[in-house]
């Protein structure tokens, strides 16, 4: 393990916990940002020396910026990973308008200043590691997660496009694509908008069976998925996607061959819009 220096975001729980315990364990340093630094009181108890809690909303586009300044005149950061982010549940009418803006602020635009505030330094250090966490879901689209959807399709392609800008500075890009895992995403976290009665027996309301564990676990394990999102900071070049989890791959391949069947059906649709040749 070469990287030395981790800036992660959301480390009180889920993933960001699990990378945040590992990468300490191995003597790494972790700028961690949370919400509620008491849940992190453990870790800035038992590594002291090696362990930076900071407070950070990353709806708080402001504050993103003055702490990376902040960090970055301290330390020099080797990988950021955009870890924070939850889960809204529920039909597309029956979300709220703040419930809607909250879920972008987090799960897209803080993502995205993230990585617009880090790399100017890691610019000028000549390299760096931008690790997004995001979701099958960023692929694959399911009823009752619109806006989820709508964030994590949208944090792809803006990371697929920094990949090629900012390849040529030697800095890596990796969008993490976990499946379902045992974290409090699912178990705790995660925010349901209030049920209108016509999508009772609507599709959109079959996350409500995902959300319980009475009705058997996901089979993700966060601990070897962390493992796996850390060694992939050393991968050279840098793992454009990586998903995590077999029913997260096999359902994505499924999704994508059935798009790619549909796109070669309009060859002739597709070119019936271009210009005769010669013209």
């Amino acid at each position: 393990m070469t990287n030395k220096t981790w800036l992660i975001t959301g480390v009180s729980s889920g993933f960001g916990h699990a990378m945040t315990e590992q990468l300490l364990a191995q003597g790494k340093t972790v700028i961690g940002t949370v919400r509620n630094a008491a849940k992190v009181q453990d870790l800035v108890d038992q590594y002291p020396d090696t362990f930076v809690s900071k407070q950070l909303d990353v709806t708080d586009v402001a504050a993103i910026h003055q702490l990376v300044a902040e960090v970055t005149r301290d330390y020099q950061i080797d990988v950021l990973v955009n870890n924070a982010g939850y889960g809204l549940f529920g039909a597309a009418e029956e979300l709220s308008d703040a419930e809607i803006d909250r879920i972008i602020a987090t799960d897209l635009t803080g993502s995205i200043q993230m990585v617009r505030a880090i790399l100017p330094s890691m610019r000028q250090q000549g390299y760096g590691r931008l690790i997004q966490i995001s979701s099958y879901g960023g692929l694959v689209a399911f009823p009752g997660n619109s806006l989820y959807h709508a964030a994590k399709f949208g944090i792809e392609g803006f990371m697929e496009a920094v990949a090629q800008e900012v390849a040529s500075f030697n800095i890596g890009v990796t969008i993490v694509e976990p499946g379902g895992a045992r974290t409090e995403f699912r178990y705790g976290s995660a925010q349901v908008a209030n049920a209108m009665p016509a999508y009772a027996d609507n599709p959109a309301h079959a996350f409500q069976k995902m959300l319980d564990p009475e009705n058997g676990l996901a089979a993700g394990d966060p601990q070897r998925m962390a493992s796996r999102i850390i060694a992939s900071a050393d991968q050279d070049p840098a793992p454009l996607r990586m998903i995590l989890g077999s029913q997260a791959l096999q359902s994505t391949i499924e999704t994508l061959e059935k798009r790619v069947a549909d796109f070669k059906q309009q060859t002739d649709l597709a070119a019936s819009t271009d210009f005769p040749a010669g013209e």
